[in-house]
């Protein structure tokens, strides 16, 4: 009998103790999502950088004020991971500037909207983060081409401007970042080292009115197209030349410290890896104006650079890969394209830029290695012009000399892209934006130390 009054206490016991917890429960409620404490942290790790005010976002997300408004379609973009854009197939590689938000933040915003979007305590906001006007880094030293009249005829123009780098020694850059003077008219931008002995013979052969014409190209004012009857090779890979024009290889080397494209963002290179402007180089800023403003408009483009502050290890350079012979037929909405290039020296992978234009669609890269084996390194699924990622690995990866990257790219040239231009058109490759492009980017490193090798040695 003592044992089960024992029992029954215990039971009695247990009871009382869950009804308390419910009342506490009840009485407590859970804790409460605020834009301060909660949703404030989240917009400055990952969506500021570009939501802030005269950036390439359409509004700011700093304040409480700036967000409630728009709470709803951030709740939306985010859910629907839209936003923050990233286009690489999360299964394939590892990448430092994958700004895509955990599932644990996505919840954070979910919930912040649903209950209400409630500001919170302002003593709980912490310190919105600083940036250099304009910038997305903090340039050591910025360089900027003199002041380039775009005039309202400028619909596609195509500019080659040298601007004297001064410096008195081989400088390492770790950072930099291409801004358009106006974003109205500048489309994109690629900046790249060019030695000073060779700048006035690249301004006298850019002034030519037939620059860049060859039995396979031609231009229109200042803008390259593909000749109509240049050879049509979809699958450059069927190749020797991997998607080249005949007699030329479907990559070159080139030494590019910043690019601006729609949506591209200052490149980080990995502590340790940097490139080298040297001495006395001159950098080649190529605009391409396409002005549909209806005015003339004054341009100032520039880049930031930033110094290595840690020990350079290895040095970055770029292989540029193409196919340069492909033709898109009308209202084709899935045209593939492919390129080949074998590597002719072991490289470290640092990132990869996939390239295309309005019809782009989407794009994979394998590495196919002298063993046979081979693995997909960078996947681009729902490829979107208007953002155009550099993607930086990581974990840097070895590719052996005689590895094959093989990419493939499908174009959509029909009236389901919302993008295309005209899909009644068939199209090939060209400069202005309504023609294609297809090219994949490789940056690498040589994985030979940088202080084995001579101060003015060149990547090759």
């Amino acid at each position: 009998m003592g044992s089960h009054r024992i029992t029954l206490i215990l039971v009695m016991f247990v009871i009382c103790s869950l009804v308390a917890k419910a009342v506490a429960q009840e009485a407590s409620p859970a804790k409460e999502v605020t834009f301060n404490r909660d949703v404030a942290p989240i917009l400055y790790r990952n969506c500021v950088v570009c939501h802030r005010p005269n950036d390439i976002a359409p509004m700011p997300l700093i304040t409480y004020k700036d967000t409630r408004p728009w709470a709803q379609p951030v709740r939306e973009a985010v859910v629907n991971r839209k936003m923050p854009p990233w286009h690489a197939d999360p299964k394939v590689g590892d990448f430092i500037n994958d700004p895509r938000l955990t599932a644990a933040e996505i919840a954070t915003i979910d919930s912040w909207v649903r209950t209400g979007a409630k500001e919170g305590d302002p003593k709980d906001l912490p310190p919105a983060p600083a940036f250099a006007e304009g910038w997305h880094i903090k340039p050591d030293v910025v360089l900027t081409i003199p002041e380039f009249l775009v005039t309202a005829a400028s619909q596609d123009d195509y500019e080659y401007i040298y601007v004297p780098t001064n410096f008195a020694e081989d400088k390492w850059i770790q950072a930099a970042e291409v801004l358009p003077g106006d974003r109205r008219v500048v489309h994109h931008a690629t900046v790249s080292v060019i030695a000073a002995d060779k700048v006035a013979k690249k301004e006298e052969e850019n002034a030519k009115s037939n620059a860049g014409e060859d039995k396979y190209h031609y231009r229109t004012g200042r803008v390259l197209h593909i000749r109509k009857d240049a050879p049509v090779l979809d699958d450059g890979c069927s190749s020797p030349d991997g998607g080249g024009v005949p007699g030329e290889p479907s990559g070159y080397l080139n030494i590019v410290p910043g690019i601006y494209l729609p949506g591209h963002l200052a490149e980080t290179r990995p502590l340790g890896f940097a490139l080298r402007i040297p001495a006395g180089s001159y950098l080649q800023f190529q605009v391409h104006y396409s002005n549909h403003s209806g005015e003339d408009v004054k341009d100032r483009t520039r880049i930031g650079l930033v110094f290595a502050k840690e020990p350079v290890k290895h040095e970055i350079a770029q292989y540029e890969i193409w196919n340069n012979l492909f033709l898109i037929p009308p209202n084709a909405d899935n045209h593939r394209v492919t390129s080949c290039f074998t590597l002719p020296k072991d490289v470290t992978v640092v990132a990869y830029t996939a390239h295309m234009h309005f019809r782009g669609k989407s794009m994979k890269t394998e590495a196919i290695y002298p063993d046979g084996k081979y693995e997909v390194i960078l996947n681009v699924p729902n490829y979107d012009f208007r953002w155009q990622e550099t993607y930086f690995l990581r974990h840097q990866v070895l590719l052996p000399k005689g590895t094959e990257l093989v990419t493939t790219a499908y174009f959509d040239n029909s009236l389901n892209n919302p993008q295309n231009p005209d899909p009644s058109k068939a199209i090939r490759w060209g400069e202005p934006s309504d023609e294609e492009m297809m090219g994949f980017w490789l940056q690498f490193a040589d994985p030979n130390p940088v202080d084995a090798k001579p101060a003015v040695a060149e990547v090759k």
